[in-house]
């Protein structure tokens, strides 16, 4: 099941209580009108694949089978502060793993395209580099990241993005996939949930939001979302 939204700016409608800024930025638009500069440095070679959801709602698995499925497309690997997830995930292959130094200082060298302080202390940004590196290889970029970061990214590519939110049918059942991973506390559990509730709210900000009632189903519709973005001329 999914819905297709029209098309609109991601901004609109966002009031001042729900603005998504970048935290410590000097001055809202500042870190943009870097990121344009960028942009025009890429030329905008290839176009944008974004995935937001909140935790726990499949989108890194739709990510992960559209990049076996589609050798167009390089996944931009996140620059994050927080802790590895037991010894499964690699640096430089699930993420960019810094310390909250290294990070302040990529800021402060205008590094990011986007950043957020997603939990107190935990930082995610999406590295200009990443972007270059995929483009120069003749690929489009696929991203999963949080809801702050998807809008920020439609934001900054535009019509070269389709950015899709993929949405669980209800709290409940996220509340019980987010238990089945056996990877949360108590307190991270319901700090995520409570998370969610809000970031689900932004949902219409989004292209489309792909409810992931059935993985498979879902799966299948991703790819065709992603079939039907690409014979969109650019």
């Amino acid at each position: 099941m999914f819905q297709v939204l029209p098309p609109r700016h991601v901004d609109k409608g966002i009031g001042k209580d729900k603005m998504l800024r970048r935290p410590g930025s000097a001055r809202p638009g500042r870190a943009d009108q870097n990121a344009d500069q960028t942009k025009h440095a890429f030329l905008m070679a290839g176009k944008a694949l974004i995935f937001s959801a909140p935790s726990g709602s499949g989108k890194t698995t739709m990510v992960k089978y559209l990049l076996e499925k589609n050798k167009d497309l390089g996944f931009s690997i996140s620059a994050s502060t927080r802790d590895r997830r037991g010894r499964t995930e690699q640096d430089g292959k699930d993420y960019h793993f810094l310390t909250p130094e290294d990070f302040k200082k990529k800021i402060d060298n205008d590094e990011f395209i986007e950043w957020e302080e997603v939990y107190a202390g935990n930082f995610y940004g999406t590295l200009k580099t990443e972007i270059e590196r995929i483009w120069s290889e003749g690929k489009n970029v696929i991203f999963d990241v949080d809801v702050k970061g998807g809008i920020n990214l439609k934001k900054y590519f535009g019509d070269k993005a389709l950015a899709i939110f993929v949405k669980v049918p209800s709290i409940e059942i996220l509340n019980e996939r987010l238990q089945e991973r056996g990877t949360e506390s108590e307190e991270s559990l319901s700090r995520r949930l409570f998370k969610a509730k809000f970031e689900m709210t932004f949902a219409d900000k989004f292209d489309v939001v792909l409810v992931n009632e059935d993985l498979n189903t879902s799966l299948r519709e991703a790819q065709k979302l992603y079939d039907q973005f690409m014979a969109q001329p650019s």
